[in-house]
C-alpha cells in the first residue's frame, strides 16, 4: 500500500518529466521544443544543486528520513538515481535522434567535427588560435601543481597524454578549463553556409579537435569533456550572523566550490579516466552520468530566439490592457473610482511599471514602499525607485537577499538603492520575504490616500511575459491600511494586528486556510454543497493535506491545479476519492496562486504569493488578499473552470504518484492558455 504522502523529491522529478514532454510535443514549434529541452536541463541542475545535495548530506550524517512519507535516504537516492538516469537518457535521445535532424531540415545545423569541410576547418582553426587559445590555460599535474579547483557547472576537459614535458618529466594527464567568457556555441559566417542556413559548432568540438596545440611536445591520446555540479544551497546562521550582506557574499563565493554531487562526462571517456575523476571529486559511480552530446544542454538556449525564423517559434502576441485603463486619465484618477485586476501575460505589466514611474515624479506622492524578491539586473522598477529617492520621497524597499540564485543581483540592487537615499530593509534571516506588495502614499485635498499593488508574481518585467500571474491595483482604504501594517511588520518586526482584507504568513494565513477547509468539511457533513479549488505551484504541507483528506472523506469536492510538487495522493479509498489533482504545463509558466471556497454559496476568492508548502506557511513572509468585486470573482471563476476543463496541456496525478497526460479528440480540444490568447486576439 502506498503512503498517504508522495515524496517531494519524487514529485519534483515527475515535474521535470512533464517539462521534457513539451520538447517531445510535435504541436510545439521546433525552437520552442528546444527551449523546453534546455529548461529541463536547467531544472535538473537546480535539482542536484539543492535537493540531491541536501539528500546526500543527510545520508552522510545518517539523519533519519524526512517528510511524512518516511522513505529511508538511501532508498530515496537510489530511486531518484534511476529516475534521473532515465530522464537524462531521454534528453540526449531527443537531442540526437529528433532535435538535430529536425533542426537540420529547418536549416539550423549543428555540424560535428567529422562533417567540417576544408573552408570550415580553416576558419575554425583560425578562430581557435585567435579567440580561444589566448584565454585557455592548459594544465598538467604533479605534486607541486595539483588538480585545479573546478567551478560549479563549468565546462572542462580531461586529456590523456604521452611523453615528457619540457623539463623531462613524464606526463599522463592534463586538463583544460573553458572560461565562461567563451561562447559555448559558435556560429559560422554566412559565407560558409548555404543561403538562409544557420550553421553552428560546439566550442567543445573545437577544443577537442585542436587540443594538441595546447600541449606541444606531448602526444595527446584523447580529450573528454566533463562538468561537475556542486551543492549550491546557502546556509546563514541567524543566531550568529551580524552582517547579512557580508555573510551572504561569503556564502556565495563558497557555494561556487561546494561539495560535488554529480559529474557529467562524455560517454566516450575511458573507464580509467572516469575512475580518476570520480576519485578526485569523492563521488561514487551512481553520481556519474555519461552523456552523448554536450554536457550542458542549456547552452543550446542561445539559438532559441532566432528572430529571422519566426515560423520555428510561438506566434507573437500583443499584450492587452484592462478596459479601465483605456482612458486619458492617469492611474491615480482611475483607481480613485474602481479597482483593476491584471491577468499576466495576457495583459501587460506596463500599468504596474507606469504606476511606479508616475509615483516617482508626482509631487503629491510622499512615500513609496515595495517588496522585491526577483526583479532582474536591469529593472525599470528599480530605476523609478531610484528616481523617487533622489527626488526626496520616502522610499522604503524590502529586498530579499536570500532569493535563491538571485542573491548577488539583489545585493547589487540593494547597494544601488541605498546610494540613492532609499531605506533598504533586508528580509529577516530565517523568514524570507516572498510577499508581492507595493504601497504609494499620496496627498490629496489635505488627506493621505494609500494606493496599492498586490500580486501573485515577482516585480520582474521580463518574466511577466512568460509567467501567468494576477496583479491587483486599488486605493481601498481598508486594504491600504492592511498593506501599511504589513510593511510596518517587515521593517519594525512588530505584529500586524487587526487586518480586515489580508492574510499573511507566518501568522494568519495557515490558520485561516485550515479554518476555511474545515468550514467546507462541516458544510458537507450538514448536507450542503461544499467545494475547494486551489491553483498553486506546489503542495507539501502535511497539515493542509490532512485537512483536505478530512474534507474529502466528508464529501467536499476538491480540485487542485498544482503545477509542480504535490505530496497529496489522490484516489486513496476512504480518504481522497473526492480529490482531483492536475498540472498544467504549456507555453507559459503557470505561476498564479488562487484559493476558492464555496462557503455555502457566499463564495470566497483569494490571490496570494504563497504556495501550500511548509516554507510558505511558516518560514516566509507571504501576502494573501481577497477578491471581493463580483465582476472580478466571475472572471477568476471562469479562469479556474477553464483550467479544470483543459484537456490539451493538463496532466492528471495518479494514485501511484505518476502523471497521465490527457489526450483530447480532434473536435473537443480545450487549451486554457490558447483560449486566453484567442480572446486577446479577438479584442484587437
Amino acid at each position: 500500500m502506498h503512503s498517504l504522502y508522495i515524496n517531494r523529491e519524487l514529485s519534483l522529478l515527475e515535474f521535470q518529466k512533464r517539462v521534457l514532454a513539451q520538447a517531445l510535443d510535435e504541436d510545439v514549434p521546433l525552437l520552442e521544443r528546444l527551449r523546453f529541452l534546455c529548461i529541463s536541463c536547467t531544472n535538473l541542475d537546480e535539482f542536484f544543486e539543492i535537493r540531491v545535495a541536501g539528500l546526500k548530506q543527510r545520508m552522510e550524517i545518517g539523519a533519519p528520513a524526512q517528510g511524512p512519507e518516511k522513505i529511508p535516504s538511501q532508498e530515496l537516492f537510489d530511486t531518484l538515481r534511476e529516475g534521473v538516469a532515465e530522464l537524462v537518457g531521454q534528453q540526449y535521445e531527443l537531442l540526437n535522434d529528433v532535435m538535430f535532424p529536425e533542426l537540420t531540415k529547418a536549416g539550423v545545423r549543428f555540424i560535428q567535427s567529422h562533417e567540417w569541410n576544408d573552408e570550415q576547418q580553416a576558419w575554425l582553426s583560425e578562430y581557435f588560435d585567435e579567440q580561444v587559445v589566448p584565454v585557455l590555460t592548459p594544465l598538467t599535474f604533479d605534486p607541486s601543481r595539483p588538480f585545479p579547483r573546478i567551478l560549479n557547472k563549468s565546462l572542462n576537459f580531461i586529456v590523456r597524454l604521452h611523453g615528457r614535458d619540457a623539463f623531462g618529466r613524464r606526463r599522463h594527464r592534463g586538463m583544460v578549463q573553458a572560461p565562461r567568457s567563451l561562447p559555448r556555441i559558435i556560429e559560422l559566417p554566412q559565407e560558409l553556409s548555404k543561403p538562409g542556413e544557420h550553421n553552428y559548432v560546439f566550442l567543445s568540438s573545437v577544443i577537442r579537435v585542436h587540443v594538441d596545440r595546447l600541449f606541444p611536445g606531448l602526444e595527446v591520446d584523447g580529450c573528454y569533456q566533463f562538468r561537475v555540479t556542486r551543492n549550491s544551497d546557502l546556509y546563514i546562521d541567524d543566531e550568529e550572523v551580524s552582517d547579512l550582506v557580508r555573510a551572504l557574499e561569503g556564502q556565495l563565493e563558497a557555494s561556487r566550490y561546494g561539495a560535488a554531487v554529480r559529474i557529467e562526462i562524455g560517454h566516450e571517456c575511458p573507464e580509467d579516466l572516469q575512475d580518476f575523476l570520480l576519485d578526485h571529486f569523492s563521488l561514487e559511480e551512481d553520481d556519474m552520468y555519461l552523456v552523448e552530446g554536450p554536457v550542458n544542454l542549456n547552452r543550446l538556449s542561445t539559438i532559441c530566439g532566432l528572430t529571422d525564423r519566426p515560423e520555428l517559434l510561438y506566434p507573437p502576441f500583443a499584450q492587452g490592457m484592462p478596459d479601465e485603463l483605456l482612458t486619458d486619465e492617469d492611474i491615480f484618477e482611475v483607481l480613485s473610482k474602481k479597482n483593476v485586476l491584471l491577468h499576466h501575460p495576457y495583459q501587460s505589466f506596463a500599468p504596474v511599471i507606469d504606476f511606479i514611474a508616475l509615483a516617482a515624479v508626482d509631487p503629491n506622492v510622499l512615500a513609496i514602499k515595495q517588496t522585491l524578491y526577483r526583479t532582474g539586473a536591469d529593472s525599470p522598477i528599480v530605476d523609478h525607485l531610484v528616481t523617487a529617492a533622489r527626488s526626496g520621497k520616502e522610499v522604503t524597499v524590502v529586498i530579499e537577499l536570500m532569493a535563491r540564485f538571485d542573491e548577488a543581483a539583489n545585493i547589487a540592487l540593494a547597494n544601488r538603492l541605498q546610494e540613492a537615499g532609499a531605506h533598504v530593509v533586508y528580509g529577516l534571516v530565517g523568514f524570507k520575504t516572498h510577499a508581492k506588495m507595493l504601497l504609494v502614499v499620496r496627498r490629496e485635498d489635505d488627506k493621505l490616500v494609500r494606493y496599492v499593488h498586490l500580486g501573485t508574481g515577482n516585480y520582474h518585467h521580463a518574466t511577466t511575459s512568460v509567467y501567468t500571474d494576477y496583479g491587483y491595483l486599488s486605493c481601498s482604504q481598508r486594504l491600504g491600511e492592511d498593506v501599511h501594517k504589513l510593511f510596518l511588520q517587515l521593517t519594525s518586526l512588530t505584529e500586524a494586528v487587526g487586518m480586515t482584507r489580508m492574510l499573511a504568513s507566518p501568522f494568519s494565513l495557515f490558520d485561516a486556510l485550515i479554518s476555511k477547509i474545515d468550514r467546507e468539511t462541516e458544510n458537507a457533513k450538514n448536507g450542503k454543497d461544499a467545494r475547494v479549488i486551489a491553483k498553486i505551484n506546489s503542495l507539501n504541507e502535511p497539515q493542509l493535506i490532512d485537512a483536505l483528506y478530512k474534507a474529502s472523506k466528508a464529501g467536499v469536492k476538491i480540485d487542485l491545479i498544482v503545477r509542480g510538487i504535490c505530496s497529496l495522493r489522490p484516489g486513496v479509498e476512504g480518504m481522497s476519492e473526492n480529490i482531483h489533482v492536475r498540472s498544467i504545463v504549456g507555453r507559459f509558466l503557470e505561476h498564479s496562486r488562487v484559493y476558492y471556497f464555496l462557503n455555502d454559496g457566499d463564495e470566497e476568492f483569494y490571490c496570494s504569493s504563497a504556495d501550500w508548502m511548509e516554507r510558505n506557511m511558516f518560514r516566509r513572509n507571504e501576502s494573501c488578499f481577497e477578491i471581493r468585486q463580483k465582476a472580478m470573482k466571475d472572471k477568476i471563476r471562469a479562469h479556474l473552470e477553464l483550467f479544470l476543463a483543459d484537456n490539451c496541456q493538463a496532466w492528471v496525478l495518479q494514485g501511484d504518484g505518476t502523471y497521465q497526460r490527457l489526450s483530447p479528440g480532434k473536435n473537443d480540444r480545450i487549451s486554457a492558455q490558447d483560449i486566453f490568447l484567442e480572446h486577446l486576439a479577438a479584442q484587437d
